[in-house]
């Protein structure tokens, strides 16, 4: 089973890629479990329920592997979590940081930030996605994990994606 995560910071088209890429490969895609339990809150996040969504995140990747059809597409990672953790926090669980670690994505897609932001409630940072953006790619880099730059619009970033996908299946 080929595992693809798309990663990378808030409004940056993850969720859009994650779904155009699993209909485009006749597969599932795991959706990012934080939005549903923030979205369902009713009040402030806190860091124990960082670490509720990161056992939700997992639970529910292994539930939609079992699904999948020689390709699973994550919509968000550990990466994901560990930062919005140090962010907000100033740290981030040891656990999950030995769980990240552990993560065996054959390869990661690193959203760029050159798409319009688009406002949301959950989304917190428009003027800090450049910031974020080059925090994912050192930590990218750190863990030595396989990664692309997933950058233009729509059209393009799918197209960019799929060669990347393509390439990885004919091997």
């Amino acid at each position: 089973m080929l595992k693809i995560a798309i990663t990378g910071p808030e409004s940056t088209g993850k969720s859009t890629l994650a779904e155009q890429l699993a209909r485009h490969y006749d597969t599932v895609w795991v959706p990012e479990y934080a939005r549903t339990y923030v979205g369902n809150l009713g009040r402030p996040y806190t860091l124990a329920d960082i670490e509720a969504i990161a056992h939700g995140q997992l639970a529910l990747e292994q539930e939609m592997q079992q699904q999948a059809k020689k390709v699973l597409f994550s919509d968000t990672d550990l990466l994901v979590l560990k930062i919005w953790s140090e962010h907000a926090f100033g740290h981030c669980p040891a656990w999950i940081l030995e769980k990240l670690k552990q993560q065996n994505y054959n390869l990661c897609l690193l959203m760029g930030v050159d798409l319009p932001w688009e406002p949301d409630p959950q989304r917190e940072h428009p003027h800090l996605r450049s910031f974020f953006y080059d925090w994912y790619k050192r930590e990218l880099q750190a863990l030595e994990v396989p990664f692309v730059e997933i950058l233009g619009q729509q059209e393009e970033r799918l197209q960019l994606a799929c060669r990347h996908v393509d390439a990885l299946l004919t091997k």
